[in-house]
């Protein structure tokens, strides 16, 4: 009987896959370091929040909202919070879960085994057959004032209301379909 769930163990971890990176899960927004995020941002603390919608969507919704007529849409983005000058720049990023999948590495091994072909394809990290790719997709967003403070920081004296802000741009942009309504609303 051992026999048959040594076989059983084995098949079962062969058909499955393994997890290597699993991307983050974030239900409504987080304040984090950008390296700490994704090696490519800003060492600066970012809002960060998950995009359900197509790519260049915020982009679009930024371009709409602010009038900005696609001159410097993700830099530097003027408003003002208490009748304090802001700026807010943003980054669409993608992260992806990855997971190693056995079962095209053990059918390669063994057909070419069974073939006598001493050639077979010499599995890597890139290799479609063998990782499988989820992406998710996040906004973030760095906020500075004119001096260049970082505004995100806990100790900046008026980080409530600019992430009090922040809360509210995200909840436009995710309830809003038609990005041009938004400007018969401001009007």
């Amino acid at each position: 009987m051992k026999p048959f769930y040594l076989v059983i163990s084995f098949a079962v971890l062969c058909a499955s896959c393994i997890p290597l990176r699993t991307a983050p899960k974030i239900a409504d927004h987080k304040t984090i370091t950008g390296k700490r995020f994704n090696k490519e941002l800003p060492k600066k603390q970012l809002f960060v929040f998950e995009d359900p919608k197509d790519e260049g969507a915020f982009y679009d919704f930024v371009n709409i909202s602010y009038g900005l007529e696609d001159y410097y849409v993700d830099v530097g983005v003027p408003f003002v919070v208490s009748q304090k000058a802001y700026y807010f720049s943003f980054y669409e990023v993608e992260k992806q879960s990855k997971a190693l999948n056995l079962l095209p590495i053990l059918m390669d091994v063994s057909l070419n085994a069974a073939l006598g072909n001493d050639d077979f394809e010499v599995y890597t990290a890139t290799s479609e057959n063998t990782i499988s790719r989820k992406g998710n997709y996040y906004i973030a967003i760095e906020v500075y004032d004119d001096a260049g403070k970082d505004c995100l920081e806990a100790t900046y004296l008026n980080n409530e209301q600019v992430l009090n802000y922040l809360r509210s741009l995200k909840e436009r942009y995710l309830a809003t379909e038609n990005y041009h309504e938004i400007v018969f609303k401001n009007q």
